[in-house]
């Protein structure tokens, strides 16, 4: 199957819409237990994924395999860089600003061999396909997150059983 770089460029782009459109609703610092994230947390986590693993990793395969990947915490991160207290609207629209120079640079390359392999010592074998799809993947996974948050805050607000919106 023929890579479309159009079908990536195209969701991670609906994706950042998306997140415009969600990261409201709920306070930035409100969690549902110790040991969940924030809106603040995971805007933080999303900003720095975007600029220091998936589109830096994803370069570096496309231009040198061979080469080793930076070492990246995002656990760790939250604690770390104080996510906690870093001013949510910054954070998300510096989050903002790296998804556009990620669809920007995407959208700038010419014929990129994503067959290019990374043989990551703990993952294995790591194409450029593959990074990019999990790029887009983690975007799926972030999404679910915070409607999590969102159905719980609800919860928590009206006091009330949502049982009978469905089962979550």
């Amino acid at each position: 199957m023929k890579m479309e770089i159009a079908f990536y460029l195209d969701g991670l782009k609906r994706n950042a819409e998306s997140f415009r459109s969600m990261l409201n609703g709920v306070p930035a610092g409100w969690k549902s237990s110790p040991g969940k994230w924030s809106l603040l947390e995971i805007v933080c986590h999303l900003r720095d994924e975007e600029k220091e693993d998936f589109r830096a990793r994803l370069q570096s395969v496309l231009e040198d395999p061979s080469k080793a990947f930076s070492p990246i915490d995002p656990q760790g991160w939250v604690l770390s860089r104080r996510y906690g207290e870093q001013k949510f609207d910054e954070a998300a629209e510096a989050f903002f600003r790296e998804r556009e120079a990620s669809l920007a640079w995407l959208a700038s390359l010419k014929n990129p061999a994503w067959e290019n392999t990374y043989l990551h010592p703990a993952i294995g074998p790591m194409s450029a396909k593959f990074i990019l799809s999990n790029w887009l993947a983690h975007d799926y996974l972030h999404m679910r997150q915070i409607m999590k948050l969102k159905y719980d805050y609800l919860g928590f607000c009206s006091e009330e059983n949502l049982g009978y919106a469905g089962e979550w």
